[in-house]
């Protein structure tokens, strides 16, 4: 807004402009005047923050103007030609306020201005207006209210003649003036007091504010802290824990090491955990680093022993600390074995006997030994319908392996199985094996004691030894790669994916004869006639990747005519690798009378059946009933 210059009553020269809305409660205008220099009847007022400041040289002593603030005292001295720095001290500017004033420095003087009421004003005053007037120009310019001097303006309404009263006249009325001055200064340091009331109010309200902001932040951040007090559940309460502690570091383990042994199960990333309770994951099982798995060539389903550290703080498992042996050998001399894809595969040209000498009324084994042998590295199915007989017969295997045949390990995979079928084959077996998942695990862990499982037959096979491996069965793995493998997007008949008959398919065709030493027989058994499409094309599946099989009967098992095995169906592969030239001359004759009977019809498959386990019956063993068959060209 630009300056107006105005006379004033008295001789004093002010520049007067005009601010709108400086109370914006009382919406008036008021009228801010910036004197540059006035004489003893028109003392300089200062506004400072809406309160008027008096620079009478009547009150420009040491003891009043210590009492104004440090922003009051710069205005002041600013109204008064000076510059203050400002960082300057209340102290100095007090001083500069006094010499400008031209007050001694006791305080006690008065101003030399205050004798200008003869009429004639000094050389210096003169100087210092011009200069005062260059400032406020400059100040009103840059919009600084704030620096410049604000004047009331007194009109004086009475005539010229009045000023000739007098002299007590003009005394009195010079007093009455001063009152009525001194009365309205009394009213504005009023209402300023009232409106600093009203902001140092509005302040602590604002403080108060934002120290409750302040504290409901503090408490935000606290309660995260309270609630790691609290008890919590599960994995959430562990991590936190591990938190707390990960920072702190962990004690040498200064005891002897624990003796450990179970076999390892390696990830794809390289390192691996021993599992000390048959194949499944505990919370006991040891740590294998990935140095020591590369140090000593060890493979998934390696049987380790050695010594082991406890888990520390930020541990989960224990560590193992040194390897003693890897499958029963020392650990250097496992570096250099072969890998079990790369030993040569042969047809199976050694039996396994099932006919027991102490039991020659069992007739299961020794049907299956005349008419489907089983040699080792056999790849067999045992094909059956539901409620056939098929675990029992698969039992008498067993037995009869670990009887007749101690230098074969047997390992009985139970896959999706009822918990109470897995508790009677483990009292059966004598010295067997039993890695079991019941049907009410999740398919991932049927999955993964396969694989354990065929893994640790490998192991053995590839250091010469023979395995067996009983499965019951093929049709449920199956399913379990079908719910546990990543989906392909092709899917088969009957709802299975293509991608899921791959993994089954490598577990059963491991099975084989080593010409290196050692094989691995698998039997398994297959459903058919459930009723599921899948079951069917299942077995369709793997009917030809296998070597030998054994077909069970639905209506000779409805007869109660056990064991209920079709003696057309059931055949083995090369078995002239089986047999002695003589005994299979023999087997071939008894076969071509039991399939005449079988083709009469009228029920000719338990016909031919119950014949054979007639003449069975009557002789002590298997090579006394073959001498008796070679005896008759044509009948038995």
């Amino acid at each position: 807004m630009p300056f107006v210059s105005v006379p004033v009553v008295n001789g004093c020269l002010i520049h007067a402009f005009c601010t709108r809305g400086w109370r914006a409660e009382q919406q008036k205008c008021f009228h801010k005047a910036v004197a540059l220099q006035g004489s003893n009847k028109c003392p300089p007022v200062v506004a400072y923050q809406g309160r008027n400041v008096s620079v009478e040289t009547t009150e420009l002593s040491r003891s009043k103007l210590q009492r104004k603030d440090r922003a009051q005292l710069q205005i002041i001295a600013r109204a008064m030609g000076g510059r203050p720095e400002p960082k300057a001290r209340k102290a100095d500017i007090v001083d500069m306020i006094l010499e400008l004033a031209g007050i001694g420095a006791d305080g006690d003087g008065q101003a030399a201005a205050d004798s200008a009421g003869n009429g004639a004003a000094p050389a210096q005053a003169e100087s210092a207006e011009e200069s005062k007037e260059e400032q406020s120009e400059e100040a009103a310019s840059e919009g600084e209210p704030s620096d410049a001097l604000e004047a009331e303006v007194q009109q004086d309404d009475a005539p010229e003649a009045q000023q000739d009263v007098p002299a007590e006249e003009a005394g009195e009325e010079e007093k009455t003036d001063r009152s009525r001055s001194d009365k309205d200064r009394d009213n504005r340091s009023d209402d300023d007091r009232s409106r600093q009331d009203r902001d140092r109010q509005d302040r602590s309200r604002q403080d108060r504010d934002r120290q409750d902001r302040s504290r409901q932040d503090r408490d935000r951040q606290d309660r995260p802290r309270q609630q790691e007090d609290q008890p919590e559940i599960g994995n959430r309460r562990r991590r936190r824990r591990g938190r707390n502690d990960r920072d702190r570091p962990d004690e040498p383990w200064e005891g002897d090491p624990i003796a450990i042994s179970g076999h390892l199960d390696l990830r794809d990333d390289g390192y691996g955990f021993l599992r000390i309770k048959g194949f499944q994951p505990s919370k006991e099982d040891a740590y294998v680093s990935v140095k020591q798995v590369r140090q000593f060539g060890l493979r998934k389903g390696d049987f380790l022993a050695g010594g082991c550290r406890p888990a520390t703080r930020n541990e989960k498992n224990p560590a193992l600390l040194h390897i003693d042996s890897v499958n029963g050998l020392a650990p250097e001399s496992v570096k250099q074995r072969p890998k079990f894809e790369d030993l040569t595969p042969l047809f199976p040209d050694e039996q396994l006997r099932l006919e027991r000498d102490d039991d020659p009324a069992n007739m299961t084994c020794r049907i299956i030994d005349l008419l489907s042998p089983i040699g080792k590295g056999q790849r067999g199915l045992i094909v059956s319908p539901p409620k056939a007989g098929k675990t029992t017969i698969m039992k008498e295997i067993a037995r009869s392996i670990e009887l007749n045949n101690p230098e074969v390990h047997l390992l009985v995979l139970l896959v999706d199985e009822r918990p109470e079928e897995v508790t009677d084959m483990r009292r059966w077996l004598l010295r067997g094996e039993v890695a079991a998942s019941t049907f009410d695990r999740p398919a991932e862990e049927h999955t993964h004691v396969a694989e354990m499982t065929i893994e640790r037959a490998k192991r053995m096979v590839e250091r010469g030894e023979d395995v067996v491996i009983v499965l019951d069965g093929i049709t449920r793995l199956s399913r379990a790669y079908n719910l546990a493998a990543p989906a392909t997007g092709r899917i088969m008949s009957g709802g299975i994916d293509t991608g899921a008959l791959y993994p089954p398919k490598k577990f059963f065709g491991a099975a084989r004869n080593v010409e290196e030493g050692g094989s691995l027989t698998i039997l398994a058994t297959a459903l058919v006639e459930t009723g599921s499409r899948m079951d069917e094309v299942i077995f369709e599946e793997f009917k030809g990747t296998g070597n030998m099989e054994l077909r069970l009967d639905r209506h000779i098992a409805e007869r109660r005519i056990y064991p209920a095995i079709n003696v057309d169906a059931s055949s083995t592969r090369h078995e002239e690798l089986l047999f002695e030239r003589r005994q299979l001359q023999q087997v071939w004759k008894l076969r071509r009378v039991l399939n005449g009977l079988s083709s009469d019809g009228n029920g000719g498959g338990a016909a031919g059946l119950e014949l054979l386990m007639d003449r069975l019956r009557t002789f002590p063993n298997n090579a006394a009933f073959l001498e008796e068959v070679a005896k008759g060209p044509a009948g038995v």
